[in-house]
């Protein structure tokens, strides 16, 4: 199949005008041709890109869709979040995941990194329609985790079960958040596989650095109201990201997540430590919670290892990377929609360790075609192969 549009972007740059992609029957892509093939191509309108990759979702909250007001700030969330989880039937919770995962694929997304407190997303992963990395999560703020990780363990090895032959199916054990994972589940998750991807909610609330620094604030409160004595704990007097950080070994590719209140030392100390850190941005669930955008420019200043996510459908209206993309285009029009691109698709691809099959149009890679069609406008995007 040979296929054009007035402009195709390969994952990391615009390809130049005239350029064709041809794909072999199973989606492999052959080969970028120049003009000469035009006229034997299928033209699009729009653009064409590689199939997006979400670093960030919540597959299994879906069920939570408009359950939760915007603009609550972070714990009042996190506490309706826990209020209204379970009052659910298993076939309200199924009908939700698969209308949200369907809903993902419609978008044009061909990877996902979804968070999982449970095994219900085994379904969709064994459908064979999406590349997954499940980060079965644990959470645990108190000195003796060992039943938590132990729970943490069993979701993990029922994802490690699941083979497949043409998707990439991977998972990891990883920390929810500072505030919910003490030093000693820290250090549990971090010695259970050296290499592997370790992602964390990362300073999505002020209130998680004032707990750090000074063991005070809304987060403390939130903990107390839950019964957990946090005697135990003793401030760093740094940063969230500047304490936990020294916990996870070097060798743990991290991806930090929301990153709303990170400042510019902190990402200074932390890539001093780690090399290879990325930073996934879930901008309209940020916007949904806490009313306020990371800031952007000083990322992609002094990291540049940007990556997108959606967040769930519990913090979100939709399950959409280029309504991400669109949201920080609003908000920072300086940022071009080659970089945009880029961190939608490659940086995502690096970011999961999926980058030898998706993330760029490359000859051999399958990462899927999406068209984008009046991205200034009322944008949509659709898989084409």
């Amino acid at each position: 199949m040979l296929l054009t549009a007035p402009k195709i972007h390969d994952g990391i740059h615009w390809l130049p005008d005239g350029s064709v992609i041809e794909t072999a029957d199973d989606s492999t892509i052959i080969a970028i041709h120049g003009a000469e093939k035009l006229s034997e191509a299928t033209h699009y309108d729009g653009i064409l890109a590689p199939g997006f990759v979400n670093v960030h979702c919540h597959l299994e909250l879906s069920h939570m869709k408009g359950m939760i007001p915007e603009h609550t700030g972070l714990v009042p969330f996190l506490q309706q979040v826990m209020q209204h989880r379970f009052g659910f039937t298993d076939e309200q919770k199924t009908t939700a995941r698969e209308q949200a995962f369907d809903e993902m694929l419609r978008n044009g997304i061909v990877a996902v990194g979804d968070i999982c407190n449970t095994n219900d997303t085994l379904p969709q992963r064994a459908s064979g329609q999406m590349h997954f990395h499940s980060f079965s999560e644990a959470i645990g703020f108190n000195e003796m985790p060992t039943k938590q990780f132990g729970y943490a363990v069993q979701v993990y090895d029922a994802f490690a079960a699941q083979q497949s032959d043409t998707h990439i199916l991977r998972q990891s054990i990883v920390p929810h958040a500072p505030y919910s994972v003490s030093y000693a589940l820290f250090k549990l998750i971090n010695g259970h596989y050296a290499d592997s991807i370790v992602s964390i909610h990362n300073q999505e609330s002020a209130a998680e650095d004032e707990l750090y620094i000074k063991k005070e604030g809304a987060v403390r409160t939130l903990l107390s109201s839950l019964g957990i004595d946090d005697a135990f704990f003793h401030p760093s007097g740094k940063s969230s990201l500047q304490t936990y950080m020294r916990w996870l070994d070097a060798t743990h590719p991290l991806i930090l997540v929301h990153n709303t209140y990170t400042t510019e030392a902190d990402i200074t100390a932390v890539q001093r430590l780690h090399e290879h850190v990325y930073w996934c941005l879930c901008p309209n669930a940020n916007m949904y919670i806490e009313n306020r955008l990371p800031d952007i420019n000083l990322l992609l200043r002094d990291a540049n290892n940007i990556c997108i996510g959606t967040d769930s459908l519990s913090s979100n209206h939709q399950l959409s990377i280029l309504a991400e993309l669109q949201t920080i285009k609003a908000q920072y029009p300086n940022i071009d929609w080659s970089t945009l691109l880029r961190w939608a698709t490659w940086n995502g691809a690096r970011a999961l360790q999926m980058q030898h099959v998706v993330g760029k149009i490359e000859e051999g890679k399958k990462p899927g075609i999406v068209q984008i069609t009046d991205i200034d406008g009322t944008w949509n995007a659709r898989r084409v192969i």
